[in-house]
């Protein structure tokens, strides 16, 4: 259990189902829609252990489509986490939404399962920064957008009409913390699985 002398910082992860045809659907040329599938049934699982293992505060799994399926199911019997239905109309509205619900209860951290190479030691970071009294915390990842966010409170705007799954994520979300006046602490920049080329740099180096 984390300390309690510690705030608590709560860490949210956004995971879609492992459906074959709706998750990872990027690397479905390389490894097949079954293959893909699969992948994304061990990056969630990744994710969780090692938001578990940060024990920074309260874990979250926000799943969708639904957190009816078995995989979400199971991981909520092996770990200590609750399950919570992503909900909005597009990505943006969900996480903006998940930021509402949970941080009245104290700061949080709000990440993807994409990236195989963040570890306990970076949630714990970021769940420093925001007890250090920053506004906000962000690992950016090198596609140009992000794998984690962290707030102390709810800021919509920097969720509404955005071009997802672009390259200018990352730079259009530094914009928008400056015209917030949020004070930001940017962490090291990491990668993540989208590409097959992707999915071989984390087979070689020993990450799936």
């Amino acid at each position: 259990m984390y300390p309690m002398s510690a705030e608590p910082v709560g860490i949210a992860i956004f995971a879609k189902a492992p459906v074959e045809g709706f998750a990872k659907t990027r690397l479905a040329p390389r490894l097949g829609a079954r293959g893909a599938a699969q992948v994304q049934r061990r990056l969630i699982e990744k994710a969780v252990r090692v938001a578990c293992a940060a024990d920074v505060g309260p874990v979250s799994l926000w799943c969708a489509p639904s957190v009816e399926h078995a995989s979400f199911e199971d991981l909520s019997a092996a770990f200590p986490l609750t399950l919570h239905p992503q909900m909005g109309d597009d990505l943006g509205a969900r996480m903006a939404h998940a930021f509402d619900v949970l941080t009245p209860e104290g700061p949080m951290l709000l990440m993807g399962t994409d990236c195989a190479v963040i570890t306990p030691a970076h949630l714990v970071g970021c769940a420093d920064a925001l007890r250090r009294g920053a506004d906000a915390v962000v690992v950016p990842v090198e596609d140009g957008g992000y794998i984690l966010i962290g707030l102390r409170a709810p800021a919509p705007g920097l969720f509404t009409a955005m071009p997802w799954s672009t390259s200018a994520i990352m730079a259009l979300t530094r914009e928008r913390m400056r015209s917030a006046g949020l004070s930001v602490v940017e962490r090291e920049t990491l990668w993540d699985i989208d590409r097959p080329e992707d999915y071989d740099r984390a087979v070689a180096e020993g990450l799936l």
